[in-house]
């Protein structure tokens, strides 16, 4: 069998001449040996770099997919300490505020002990800082989308020379960095943490901004399928609709479901504090639709409430009134770029971002 099918390649390999059959086929028989014994080797190294790496991380005491306790830790401040030729010196610093990059630390960190005692939860708004007390919070904001949120303080790193701050994998993907790995922030500090783990502060901040409402309406729309036949609201708007002088801009137009992007706290924490993003004087909306009929505006204004808040506005253009369906205000252009995917998710094809 080894002599028909690799008699040439194991003649060229040896530097042999075909003639010895039986020659050639041990040398053939050798050369196969050979491999699968190089294999298991670099496999073998491998798997042993594997487990020394695992080694350099605290014992994993969670199992991937297994809830992961809060809290459990202890306050902690810290002796100044040496890592890669670099001192670092933990202090309580009240009036820290600085600018730099964030990176995110997620899966071969997850359910294992953190500087301070607690298990690292990956899914959890948490962070690791070089310097702050342990746990504390802290604000964290993605200066290129605006993005703010509070996190939880209870691990240490990162020790990059150009970054600050080391986020869960939730948290950068709540300031929407996830993909990117880095982002340039900045961060506040805001008080120490409560040792039982209690993460309501965290996640009730996040649920009040506007990114994190409209992650929560497109997870509840992306299921919605859409009636093989227009309905009389869906009709009127498609009858109805008129080009604006306001509009800004709008996505593509996507027959299927809209883009989603999954929100684990918001639908949890529906009671939420005023938005910490003013309210811009040149703010953004979404113009669902506009309508001649007031009653179609109406209807349409209560099929969007649970999606924000909404109203009817009543211009006139060319001599006609037109009402206005809108939802918003938004701040920053990202934020009504995903409300707009989730109304648009929900049916209303021709809707708009437009400026107030």
């Amino acid at each position: 069998m080894l002599r028909f099918v690799v008699p040439g390649f194991a003649q060229a390999a040896a530097g042999v001449a075909p003639g010895n059959s039986i020659s050639n086929s041990r040398r053939a028989v050798f050369c196969v040996f050979l491999s699968i014994l190089l294999t298991a080797v670099v496999l073998s190294a491998c798997s042993r770099r594997q487990k020394s790496a695992e080694q350099k991380f605290s014992k994993r005491v969670v199992e991937l997919g297994q809830p992961v306790p809060k809290g459990g830790g202890r306050y902690k401040v810290g002796n100044p300490y040496k890592i890669g030729g670099r001192w670092y010196t933990p202090k309580e610093d009240p009036s820290y505020n600085r600018v730099g990059v964030a990176s995110w630390y997620g899966e071969l960190f997850h359910g294992r002990y953190t500087a301070n005692g607690e298990v690292y939860d990956m899914n959890a708004l948490t962070a690791a800082h070089p310097t702050l007390p342990l746990p504390t919070y802290a604000r964290v904001t993605n200066l290129r989308n605006g993005r703010s949120i509070v996190v939880r303080v209870n691990d240490r790193g990162p020790y990059a020379s150009d970054r600050i701050i080391d986020m869960s994998r939730r948290s950068a993907q709540a300031l929407g960095f996830q993909r990117e790995g880095t982002a340039k922030v900045r961060v506040e500090y805001m008080g120490l943490a409560p040792l039982d783990g209690n993460d309501s502060l965290e996640r009730r901040v996040y649920a009040s901004q506007p990114f994190a409402r409209m992650a929560d309406l497109s997870d509840r729309v992306k299921n919605i399928r859409k009636p093989r036949r227009r309905t009389r609201l869906a009709q009127a708007v498609r009858k109805e609709v008129q080009s604006d002088p306001m509009v800004v801009a709008s996505i593509p137009r996507q027959r299927n479901a809209a883009t989603p992007i999954v929100n684990e706290w918001a639908v949890q924490t529906r009671a939420a504090a005023a938005p910490l993003a003013p309210k811009a004087e040149r703010a953004l909306f979404i113009q669902a639709a506009s309508f001649r009929n007031r009653d179609f505006a109406d209807s349409l204004r209560v099929r969007l409430a649970d999606m924000g808040p909404t109203d009817v506005l009543s211009s006139d253009v060319a001599g006609q009134t037109y009402y206005r369906v809108r939802l918003g205000p938004f701040a920053v252009r990202h934020d009504a770029d995903e409300a707009l995917r989730a109304v648009v998710g929900s049916g209303m094809l021709d809707a708009r971002i437009v400026r107030n």
